[in-house]
């Protein structure tokens, strides 16, 4: 089986993540997209993210009507910093027989060097480096000359312009989020104040 993983904070999942998804799973042949909801990422330290039910609850109302999508939440019962490579290795012990290729925008190659040993994540898995929307993938120099870029495919998929911040943002300032996230999603984050 080809299965693409895909984490991320989701905060909140939006349609931009769909599409994402979408496009990786019909350009590269996956059987599967996982969504991997994060526990505590490294990345994101500093910030307050919303309590992984709520976002783990959007992820799975989100991806629901799709039967190529999976929400699966080992990161968020891992205790500690939630590394993606330690993510990788697992499923890959789990599922040796199957081909990975992990998900990520164009952008994270800038910074993809620096990640938690991201030679052995270039070994577990296809990086699919998916670029929004621009005539050329950017951030490629980064990885250009090591043994990362080997396993990076680039992906080209209809420029997008949702952002889950931005979402954030407009629900604080009382602005509709309509047609940003899907109907399920904007109703949970209603129903619970979240963002508010």
């Amino acid at each position: 089986m080809r299965i693409g993983l895909y984490g991320g904070t989701f905060d909140p999942i939006h349609l931009g993540h769909l599409i994402l998804a979408e496009q990786c799973r019909e350009q590269h042949e996956l059987d599967e997209v996982w969504f991997i909801p994060a526990g505590d990422p490294p990345h994101k330290s500093g910030r307050d993210i919303t309590d992984s039910l709520h976002r783990v609850m959007m992820v799975e109302l989100a991806t629901a009507s799709n039967e190529h999508f999976r929400v699966d939440r080992r990161e968020l019962t891992r205790t500690g910093r939630s590394y993606s490579v330690d993510t990788l290795q697992q499923i890959a012990d789990e599922h040796p027989s199957d081909k990975l290729f992990f998900l990520v925008g164009s952008d994270s190659l800038r910074d993809f060097p620096t990640w938690h040993r991201p030679e052995r994540i270039a070994q577990l898995a296809t990086i699919v480096a998916v670029n929004r929307g621009e005539d050329t993938i950017g951030n490629v120099d980064a990885i250009v000359g090591t043994t990362i870029a080997e396993s990076v495919q680039l992906t080209q998929i209809p420029g997008i312009e949702i952002s889950s911040s931005g979402i954030r943002e407009r629900v604080k300032t009382g602005r509709a989020i309509r047609y940003f996230v899907p109907t399920d999603v904007e109703d949970y984050i209603e129903s619970h104040r979240l963002y508010h």
